[in-house]
């Protein structure tokens, strides 16, 4: 705590960033929420993903059998051309927002290939899919989770040691003030009785 002079220039500067600081905590604690909520809302999208991602798992074990054959699901007959993003704004925070991928043209011989190809490769780029939106589902969990740190931090500031501060420094300035005064009118006294005896 640095030491503040005892002046009314003082007081008037506490005074005003008092109230500054209480003006502006109540929009840092909106933000603070509403962080909090869209890391909830995205948090709750990536376990939707998860879940796709599982069923489409388990549709792929109905028939997984098939696979017994390596026809270059692995990444050579499937690759991602670009990942297409946007970007959102969240309570000031940029964060990236998924559009979908575009993928290389996924060419074959249909007589070398078997009959169940078609609807892996389908299966297999829905899977890519999902897996790309959740990178960018956790990008924006991980952005948003450090604004809320920051804004956290500032609510600390600002409610538990700017504000009480700076009561806390106007109230001893106004004491310090008051004894002043109150100082200044004995001595007022004082002086007057010594000039009425004098004279």
């Amino acid at each position: 705590m640095t030491k503040v002079k005892l002046t009314k220039n003082e007081q008037k500067k506490q005074k005003d960033e008092l109230k500054m600081y209480s003006r502006y905590l109540p929009t840092l604690i909106l933000k603070k929420q509403q962080l909090q909520i869209e890391i909830r809302n995205v948090e709750i999208r990536e376990a939707e993903v998860r879940q796709k991602q599982e069923a489409l798992n388990n549709e792929f074990r109905t028939w997984i059998g098939v696979f017994g054959e390596d026809v270059g699901l692995d990444g050579t007959l499937i690759k991602v051309k670009a990942v297409k993003t946007d970007t959102g704004n969240i309570a000031g925070v940029v964060i990236p927002v998924f559009n979908g991928a575009d993928f290389y043209p996924v060419s074959y011989n249909l007589f070398k290939m078997p009959l169940w190809v078609d609807k892996a490769v389908e299966k297999v780029k829905r899977i890519i899919l999902l897996d790309l939106e959740y990178k960018v589902l956790e990008e924006q969990i991980k952005r948003l989770t450090r604004e809320l740190r920051t804004t956290t931090q500032r609510v600390n500031l600002f409610e538990k040691v700017k504000i009480p501060e700076a009561r806390e420094n106007i109230k001893k300035i106004g004491v310090y003030l008051g004894d002043q005064q109150t100082a200044a009118v004995v001595r007022g006294k004082m002086s007057k009785k010594k000039m009425v005896k004098a004279g």
